[in-house]
């Protein structure tokens, strides 16, 4: 089993998320052979995505636009985290609530890996389909507050959505919410994640 485990939390060792993600991937290799890739997305940060990076990720690269040295390090860098996503059968994807979404050192990834021809493609009626079947999300979630009926949730709802395009059909969630209301309410938001997380290779 191939793991692939990625945090994006910039809050280090005070990150929820990032001891929630690491127990997730304990408790996946636990008994099991596994080989697991890490990428700390906060620590080395991607470069978002500008227009003549896109092109070339789309293959509509315009010779007429100079291929630099920094635009050839992004294309190989963005052929690299394809591929480790390609070649994960699962994914921890430690992803904290920033602002009603998720970091954009997060979005960074996503866009790198979203990419029409390599994880999903569009058919004749403008349907997607998903070429990165068969893989498992661990989607280890974490919010300071609680859910309030008046917000849209633009953090796992919308992360679901990429992972659907994409064809990943099971997508596992750890969740500790209300981390940010006090010391008892965050430990016991923990604790109850951490239980989540130790079942997650029994319900794999």
């Amino acid at each position: 089993m191939n793991i692939l485990h990625i945090d994006s939390a910039c809050l280090g060792d005070n990150s929820a998320s990032r001891q929630l993600s690491a127990a997730a991937v304990e408790a996946l290799c636990a008994g099991a052979q596994a080989s697991v890739v890490y990428r700390d997305l906060s620590a080395a940060p991607l470069s978002h995505v500008n227009g003549p990076l896109m092109q070339v990720m789309r293959s509509e690269w315009n010779t007429a636009l100079p291929m630099n040295a920094e635009l050839s390090a992004e294309a190989l860098l963005t052929e690299s985290l394809l591929a480790e996503f390609m070649a994960a059968d699962v994914l921890v994807l430690g992803a904290p609530m920033f602002n009603l979404s998720v970091p954009s050192t997060l979005k960074a990834w996503l866009d790198r890996v979203l990419l029409q021809g390599r994880t999903y493609d569009v058919g004749p009626d403008g349907r997607t389909v998903g070429l990165a079947t068969g893989k498992r999300v661990v989607l280890v979630s974490t919010r300071g507050g609680q859910p309030h009926e008046m917000l849209a949730d633009h953090q796992e709802s919308y992360l679901k959505a990429v992972f659907a395009i994409m064809g990943v059909a099971q997508v596992d969630v750890v969740r500790a919410e209300g981390i940010a209301l006090g010391a008892e309410l965050r430990a016991q938001a923990i604790q109850g994640a951490l239980r989540q997380a130790a079942q997650l290779r029994v319900a794999g």
